[in-house]
This record gives C-alpha cells, sequence and structure tokens, in this order.
C-alpha cells in the first residue's frame, strides 16, 4: 500500500471518527431541547481541532513507517487519481448542500439547514478519501 493510500484510510478513520463524535453530541442536544440543536460554535471548533490534532499525530505516525516515500512527489498516476477523488467528491458536497436547501425549503429549519450543510462537508471529505482509495486500488 502507497503512503497516499495509507494517508487515505488514516484520513477516513479520523473524520468518521469525529464525525460521529459531533453527531452524537448534536443529536443528545436535540432530544434534551426537543428541537433541533442550534449551532454550537464551541462544539464546531472542538470537531476541528480534534480532526487537525489526530491528522497530525497519524500522519506523523504513517510518515515515520513509511521513509521516502512521504517526501516523494505526487507521480502522475497519483496526481489523476487526486484530482479525479477531488471532483467526484465536489458532486457529494453539491448533493447535500441542495438537500439541506430543500429540507429548509420545506421545514424553514435554520438549525437543520447548518448541521446538514456541515455534514455534506463532512461526507464529501470522507468520499475523497473513499474515492481515492477505490482509485489507488482499482487504478485510473
Amino acid at each position: 500500500m502507497s503512503f497516499r493510500e495509507k494517508s487515505a484510510w488514516a484520513m477516513v478513520f479520523i473524520l468518521i471518527s469525529a464525525g460521529a463524535y459531533y453527531f452524537n453530541k448534536v443529536f443528545a442536544i436535540s432530544q434534551a431541547l426537543g428541537q433541533t440543536a442550534p449551532p454550537i460554535i464551541g462544539l464546531v471548533i472542538f470537531y476541528v481541532v480534534m480532526v487537525v490534532i489526530a491528522s497530525i499525530v497519524i500522519m506523523s505516525i504513517i510518515a515515520g513507517a513509511s521513509g521516502k516515500e512521504a517526501n516523494a512527489p505526487v507521480d502522475e498516476r497519483e496526481k489523476v487519481i487526486l484530482d479525479k477523488a477531488g471532483h467526484w467528491s465536489g458532486y457529494v458536497l453539491a448533493i447535500g448542500v441542495f438537500t439541506g436547501m430543500m429540507n429548509f425549503g420545506v421545514t424553514s429549519d435554520g438549525n437543520l439547514l447548518f448541521h446538514i450543510c456541515f455534514a455534506s462537508l463532512m461526507v464529501s471529505q470522507i468520499a475523497e478519501y473513499g474515492f481515492q482509495i477505490l482509485l489507488f486500488r482499482r487504478g485510473v
């Protein structure tokens, strides 16, 4: 497995774990309030900090174990894979945001719109790494 594929697997794990933590808190707050929880900036900041710290730690471990491969420039095949994965994940983001807008048009729940859009950002990033893994395994 290449360094970039290992990195993609690590990021999928980190993002799913952090997203699950975030939405577990949002669901608990929503249930306690009896309505959709408002955006809580402290929770969003905690999510971002948690992802950044976990990424630094895990990427440092992977880079240390990979040696010179970690510092190698992106080759032509990897460049195409990264471009395609980023392109496809953009569609995932657009579908999520569009779904949130349609939901807002029906329910007028701005809090839910925020959470759907934030989830779309999370899912599109997970999808980007998932597409990278798929393309590294399958080939371009």
